[in-house]
């Protein structure tokens, strides 16, 4: 018996990385997810691995920072398994490394349209489905770069951030719907973005890894994890909480 036995799960970002490892585990547990992305081929390979597996999964392509597409996802979940339980804002960017006076204010407008928009967009439109089942869990992927600053990333700083103050506001409001939202703060996990940080900035990535007190990157499953926990009934009387992941990082 899983622990998401009888529910649908929609995570976004689900191609890779975290929101992979959590569609993965998510099915492994017994739930129908849904995978939202702009990456086709690579959410599609998600949907076959969780097929091969004997898991239930469908891909719908959702750019998050457009409301339109947030919500097409939400009811495309809905018409086909016909409920949604677990909403899972996972997809984000880095965005480029400046410091703030000279940040493109181009890039500034989209990491904030993906990261916080694309939260807000999930939180409001699958709350309004949940309502009408009764119940469910919103989680967002927050970061330790939304609780402390990390120089040159004033726009991924500011979204994540965001999340964290969007996560709050909406637990208070919808608590009396049984609606649960939390979000989680990871530090540095070993993903393709990270990857990325570390193949431009190679110093300061070797700096980030010995900052973390466990002396490592953490892995996606151990975020996968986090997620399970808040997306199932073991965190029942948890709301408006965010989970710290981060090897001791904001410990410090």
């Amino acid at each position: 018996m899983g622990k998401l036995d009888g529910k649908v799960s929609l995570i976004t970002g689900a191609s890779s990385g975290i929101g992979k490892a959590t569609a993965l585990l998510f099915a492994k547990e017994g739930s129908k997810v849904v995978i939202a992305d702009v990456k086709d081929k690579e959410g599609e390979e998600v949907v076959n691995e969780i097929r091969k597996n004997g898991g239930d999964a469908m891909y719908v392509h959702t750019d998050v920072s457009r409301s339109e597409d947030v919500r097409n996802a939400v009811e495309s979940a809905v018409k086909k398994y016909g409920r949604l339980d677990v909403m899972y804002n996972n997809a984000g960017i880095e965005g480029p490394s400046s410091p703030t006076d000279e940040y493109p204010e181009d890039m500034f407008d989209k990491v904030i349209s993906i990261n916080m928009k694309g939260a807000f967009n999930g939180i409001k439109h699958a709350s309004a489905q949940m309502k009408k089942n009764g119940g469910g869990s919103i989680i967002s992927t927050a970061s330790i770069a939304g609780l402390v600053g990390f120089s040159g990333m004033s726009a991924y700083c500011a979204s994540k951030g965001g999340i964290i103050q969007l996560t709050k506001t909406a637990a208070l409001e919808f608590a009396k719907d049984n609606i649960r939202i939390n979000c989680i703060a990871p530090g540095a996990i070993h993903t393709p973005m990270v990857d990325r940080i570390g193949e431009t900035d190679k110093e300061m990535m070797d700096a980030v890894i010995k900052a973390h007190p466990l002396g490592r990157l953490g892995e996606p499953e151990e975020i996968a994890k986090t997620a399970l926990y808040l997306a199932s009934a073991d965190s029942s009387f948890t709301t408006g909480s965010v989970m710290v992941v981060d090897g001791g990082y904001v410990t410090q």
